[in-house]
Parts: structure tokens; sequence; C-alpha cells
């Protein structure tokens, strides 16, 4: 989940609907693609719909489920968001980093990052979806 109001901020730039898939695949996105579509929403070709929303979807089913909940919930609410809103988000982000949950999910990208280095922080989005299929880094 973002922070320091970035969930708020998201929705404000790009809409709901858009701010919660960013949010929810945590998918990475180049500059060109953040351009052409407006900052997320992209278009994709129909050959490659299948593998692209099973994708999605494995990523999403990978995730904390209370985590999901409280960012579609989070990120739904009146735009623009109010001091009130920024605190929800503060407490909301506070119960998730103290989860099990986020404690066994934090070791396992640390005990990857240790096999990948700084290619964690050029792609997370991919090496995120490795960790969640248990698979080694390429």
């Amino acid at each position: 989940m973002p922070a320091g109001g970035g969930t708020e901020r998201l929705a404000e730039l790009v809409g709901v609907p858009r701010a919660l898939v960013i949010i929810a695949s945590s998918d990475d996105y180049d500059a060109q693609i953040a351009e052409r579509y407006g900052w997320i929403n992209r278009a994709i070709p129909d050959p490659d719909l299948n593998a692209f929303v099973d994708t999605l979807a494995r990523r999403l089913a990978s995730f904390d489920p209370q985590a999901l909940a409280a960012a579609k919930r989070l990120v739904r609410r009146r735009v623009p968001a109010s001091a009130d809103d920024y605190r929800e988000s503060l407490e909301c982000l506070r119960s998730r980093i103290t989860s099990p949950t986020t404690n066994k999910r934090r070791a396992a990208v640390a005990d990857h990052a240790a096999k990948v280095g700084k290619d964690l922080e050029v792609r997370m989005g991919h090496h995120l979806g490795l960790i969640a299929s248990g698979r080694e880094p390429e």
C-alpha cells in the first residue's frame, strides 16, 4: 500500500478506477505507458489479454485480502481527501505493517533481495510476482 498520502493523491491524480489498478496490481509501469495512457490504464493487444488477466488475477490472489480490501476502501473514498482520510490511511498502514502476513512477506522479500540485489528496486512488480508464486529469480 502506498504511504504518505500516496493512496489519496493517486486517486486525485488519475481517478478512483485507475488508482485501484495501480495499487492493487503493484505492477511496474514505464514512462511511455504512463504518458500514453494518462498514468495507468493501458491497452493490451488481444493475443496477450488472457495472459495479462491471468497474471493479474494470480498476483491479486497472492496478496493479503485485508490489505487489498483496505486499499479499495481507502481509494474509493471521496476525492479530494481530507485530513481525516490521511489519518485513516496512516492507521490502516500501521495495522498492515505489523500483521503476521506482512512480516512473513517482508522476510520473503528480504531473502529474494539478497539474491537479486538492486534489480529488486528496478523491477519490483516483477519480483513481487516471483516471490508470490514461489519461483526463483531469473
